[in-house]
């Protein structure tokens, strides 16, 4: 998402944060009815395509929301006829901007809880964790399994081991990937968790461990690039041979062996 998308997506988050807020703790409950619009708006191709028309006007769209969702929390309801009213490249950036509403609402709770760092940590190790299990993560992304199925294995691996916030998010990664991989999900939702506490994520992947003191040089490194602290997520790929990859939201510095070979071979084709 970017441009006009991405702005109108910034209009509706900067309206919709003060409510919230004030729903504390309740904020995943919102979360989860945006879930349910976003599920809504995959299955049906006409009412994606005309709540997301320019031509048509805001005062329409936002009755035909009513109309259409208006079983669901009035605040639900309002900010997605404030969502409908703004401009929208596409109709996938439309559904993909009410995904976003729904992890902030699932993060806000967190917040309000004071487990928004928790929930950031448990995402990052849920995903190092699945770094070698390979027939676990086909599980939980497989299309040829029901998506509540997904959702449930989900939950029985991660049932009293996380809390409730991160509980939810992985649940519905499985459940509802659109497209992504489920360690993909959790990796967006983590870095909007770091992005709620003001922070970057530098993503690094590593063919071994690295000490203390090269932890905090690479922190120190990186801090001078962005300007700011950045929250560090190592993972540990045997697969890698030699080096590291570094990504920092779009930035993505790859020293590995791997990639350094595929690079010689792009050279000695052209």
């Amino acid at each position: 998402m970017r441009g006009t998308s991405l702005a109108s997506l910034g209009a509706v988050q900067l309206r919709f944060a003060p409510v919230l807020s004030a729903a504390g703790t309740t904020a995943v409950t919102l979360g989860e009815q945006l879930f349910a619009v976003v599920d809504a708006l995959d299955s049906s191709g006409s009412l994606r395509r005309t709540l997301s028309d320019p031509a048509i006007q805001g005062g329409a769209k936002a009755g035909l929301v009513s109309g259409a969702f208006g079983r669901l929390d009035s605040r639900v309801v309002d900010v997605l006829s404030t969502a409908v009213q703004e401009r929208w490249s596409s109709a996938d950036d439309l559904i993909e901007a009410v995904e976003r509403l729904g992890f902030d609402a699932v993060l806000a709770s967190a917040q309000a809880g004071g487990e928004l760092e928790r929930v950031e940590d448990e995402l990052f190790r849920i995903t190092r964790s699945l770094v070698g299990q390979r027939e676990v993560r086909q599980a939980l992304f497989d299309p040829r399994v029901p998506g509540d199925k997904r959702a449930d294995l989900a939950e029985d691996l991660l049932r009293g081991k996380v809390a409730g916030a991160t509980l939810v998010v992985a649940r519905r990664a499985a459940a509802s990937p659109r497209g992504r991989r489920f360690v993909a999900t959790l990796g967006l939702v983590g870095e909007l968790a770091a992005a709620r506490r003001e922070r970057l994520v530098a993503a690094v992947t590593s063919g071994s461990e690295l000490s203390p003191a090269q932890l905090e040089r690479l922190g120190q490194i990186l801090q001078q690039s962005y300007g700011q602290d950045l929250q560090l997520n190592v993972t540990v790929d045997p697969e890698i041979l030699g080096g590291m990859r570094i990504q920092v939201g779009a930035d993505v510095v790859d020293s590995t062996v791997l990639a350094k070979l595929a690079d010689a071979r792009r050279r000695l084709a052209s």
